[in-house]
């Protein structure tokens, strides 16, 4: 018989068999990273989240997972819903608190409903999919929501929930680059041109670069990588959520799964940037400097991530949510996708409507980004 149970820590659920049901190396999902965050500081009501992940039982054995938090607020989301809560509250509503699916603080694609990968799977992630939105209606929450979702987890979702898309520039081995010349020979004349500029003038600057496992950091290099963090939101005016301790987890955690760039001065650490790997793909995540460099940002979150994937036979760098600049550096727009349930009907219906005409606006500015690649025609991925 399959039962469901909700989980105010992560910890109360064991982490082989968590991360037995991801069945994928995704590092955003495992148990490890998650746990990190509540048993940090990172996630905690005072920041609006709230965790309530929801477990799927044949008896004694887990069989189906979800990440899921009740949120009190939109922030450290990169699905924007911020129109659609205004305009719930405007009526009288109440939008908050909400719940959702995904990887706090993390704009990546992955595995959501989590059921392993055997024939079971689809029925499960069904199964799960369907107790997130009874669960909605029986706690009386405004929505529900399941962001940055993998294609087999999309079909698991019944007519009641919305889908919604997006863009998001991301690298992509072909398969015949072996090296950085491979990347710049795919290039434009232009754009290789420019790429050769940016990087000599770090260089000209008397700045070197590194890209390490953050196993090898120690602690004085973690606190400087989380000063820059913190100089970055502080900067903009935004509220840093994740804390050092967070930063020395990741180091001892997943010491060859976190990785991070310094361009050094002198010997002195002038900027940083994180990023988190699985077998196939880099992620890039913060960045931050204490002065400014033309060409930094793009040479410490670009170009030694692209460096560092073809060294080590990576396939993928999604380095992170918007930028319209990362699609001159090679990173090409790729479809990434949600699900969305409006426990309201009338509700629902607006904002399926307001979907669809994204949804029209979407697919022509996916033209227009294509039209822009930075690669030659011939060798473009």
């Amino acid at each position: 018989m399959l039962t469901l149970k909700t989980h105010a820590a992560i910890a109360d659920i064991a982490a082989t068999a968590w991360d037995a049901l991801a069945a994928d190396d995704n590092p955003f999902t495992r148990h490890a990273f998650l746990a990190g965050l509540e048993q940090t500081g990172c996630i905690r009501e005072a920041l609006g989240w709230r965790a309530q992940h929801l477990t799927l039982h044949d008896g004694a054995a887990l069989v189906g997972a979800l990440p899921l938090y009740m949120k009190a607020n939109s922030h450290g989301e990169f699905v924007f819903d911020w129109a659609w809560a205004d305009a719930w509250e405007r009526a009288g509503g109440n939008y908050y608190p909400k719940f959702l699916c995904a990887v706090p603080y993390s704009p990546v694609t992955g595995p959501r409903l989590l059921a392993g990968s055997g024939p079971e799977a689809p029925g499960r992630r069904t199964t799960l999919a369907n107790a997130l939105r009874e669960l909605t209606d029986r706690t009386g929450l405004s929505s529900a929501h399941v962001d940055f979702l993998r294609d087999a987890d999309a079909q698991a979702f019944d007519a009641a929930w919305l889908a919604r898309s997006d863009w998001q520039f991301q690298w992509r081995n072909p398969g015949g680059w072996r090296d950085f010349q491979d990347y710049l020979d795919a290039l434009t004349h232009k754009r290789r041109t420019a790429t050769r500029h940016e990087r000599a003038e770090v260089a000209a600057a008397g700045i070197e670069c590194e890209f390490r496992d953050g196993g090898s950091l120690d602690d004085e290099e973690w606190r400087t990588l989380h000063h820059l963090y913190t100089h970055t939101f502080d900067e903009k005016g935004n509220t840093p959520t994740l804390t050092l301790d967070f930063f020395r987890y990741l180091g001892t955690t997943l010491p060859a799964h976190s990785h991070v760039a310094f361009a050094r001065r002198a010997g002195h650490i002038i900027a940083g940037a994180l990023f988190l790997s699985s077998d196939t793909t880099l992620y890039g995540r913060y960045w931050g400097a204490f002065e400014p460099v033309s060409g930094l940002h793009f040479e410490l979150c670009y170009y030694q991530g692209i460096a560092y994937c073809l060294r080590q036979g990576l396939s993928r760098f999604e380095p992170g949510a918007q930028g319209l600049h990362k699609l001159a550096r090679g990173f090409l727009p790729a479809r990434t996708q949600s699900r969305h349930y409006i426990a309201d009907p009338r509700f629902r219906g607006v904002i399926r409507a307001a979907l669809k005409r994204e949804a029209a606006l979407l697919e022509a500015r996916g033209r227009e980004l294509a039209a822009h690649s930075p690669f030659a025609e011939r060798a473009a991925p």
